[in-house]
C-alpha cells in the first residue's frame, strides 16, 4: 500500500503499530488496510516499523510468561526509542493497554493513541470527510479500551458522525460492558464453557435489532465472527470502526 517505514520517513508524526493480528491474520489485515486508507485520506504523516516490529508481549504475559514479556517489551522500547517515535497509534485495544499502562514500567514512555481517538480527531477537525450511510449499528466496548482505560465517547462520537447511521446500545455497555471472550489469551485456546462468552455477547447485539456490531479491537472481531458462525447467524456483520469509516468515505 506504499506505506513507508520509519527508516524511510524518519520525520513522520505518527508511528502506526500494526500488531500481530494486523500483520498476519487475513481478517485483521482488512482493519490495517482501512486504517491506512483513512490516514492517507486525511494526509496524516505516518510510518511503520515494518520487520523491526515484534509482538508487544501482551498475550504471553497474560499466560504467565513474564520473562518473555519483558524480553519483548525491552526490545520494542529500544526499537521505538532508536527511531525517535513519540506518538504511537494502535488499532488493537490489547496493544493500546500494554503500551499505555505496562511499558512505562520498563522506560517506555510514549504518547499512545487508539485509532478510534485519532480518527475522531481527524473527523472533528475537518481533515476527514465522511459521507452518508444507513443502517443500525451496536458498538461493543473492548475491555482493554473501555473498562480498563475509560475510552467510551470517541468511538461512539465517530460512529454518530456518519449521517444516516443509527447507533444503538446493548444492555451492557460502557463501564458495564461484557467481554468478547478473547481476553487473557483465551482467543488462542478452547475454554470449557456452558455457553461461549462471545455467543452471549452476539445474542445481546442481535436483541438490539442491529445489522452490524461495531468493534475497536481485532480480538473482538475474531471472537464475534466465530460466535456468529457457531450459532448459524449469517446476517450480523462484525466490523471494526475503521472499516465502517472507509465504507462511508467510499460513498462520499
Amino acid at each position: 500500500m506504499g506505506v513507508p517505514t520509519v527508516r524511510e520517513n524518519p520525520g513522520a508524526e505518527y508511528l502506526y503499530w500494526v500488531g500481530c493480528q494486523g500483520s498476519y491474520d487475513p481478517r485483521a489485515r482488512k482493519i490495517t488496510s482501512s486504517v491506512i486508507q483513512i490516514l492517507k485520506s486525511a494526509n496524516v504523516s505516518f510510518a511503520v516499523l515494518g520487520n523491526e516490529e515484534v509482538c508487544t508481549g501482551e498475550p504471553v504475559r497474560r499466560m504467565g510468561e513474564e520473562a518473555k514479556f519483558q524480553e519483548l517489551a525491552l526490545r520494542n522500547i529500544e526499537t521505538l526509542k532508536s527511531v525517535g517515535a513519540k506518538k504511537v497509534v494502535v488499532h488493537c485495544a490489547h496493544c493500546f493497554n500494554t503500551f499505555l499502562n505496562e511499558y512505562p514500567e520498563f522506560g517506555g514512555d510514549f504518547e499512545v493513541i487508539h485509532h478510534s481517538q485519532l480518527i475522531w480527531e481527524l473527523t472533528k477537525s475537518g481533515k476527514l470527510r465522511q459521507g452518508d450511510r444507513s443502517g443500525k449499528v451496536a458498538f461493543h466496548d473492548p475491555c482493554n479500551l473501555g473498562r480498563m482505560n475509560g475510552i467510551f465517547d470517541e468511538p461512539r462520537a465517530l460512529l454518530a458522525s456518519q449521517k444516516g447511521l443509527e447507533l444503538v446500545e446493548m444492555k451492557r455497555n460502557r463501564s458495564n460492558s461484557f467481554c468478547c471472550g478473547g481476553g487473557g489469551a483465551n482467543v488462542w485456546y478452547e475454554v470449557p464453557e456452558k455457553k461461549k462468552v462471545g455467543v452471549i455477547r452476539v445474542e445481546e447485539a442481535v436483541q438490539t435489532g442491529a445489522e452490524t456490531i461495531a468493534v475497536a479491537c481485532p480480538f473482538c472481531v475474531t471472537m464475534f465472527e466465530d460466535a456468529a458462525k457457531s450459532i448459524g447467524n449469517d446476517k450480523l456483520a462484525v466490523k471494526d470502526i475503521a472499516e465502517l469509516v472507509v465504507e462511508s468515505l467510499a460513498k462520499d
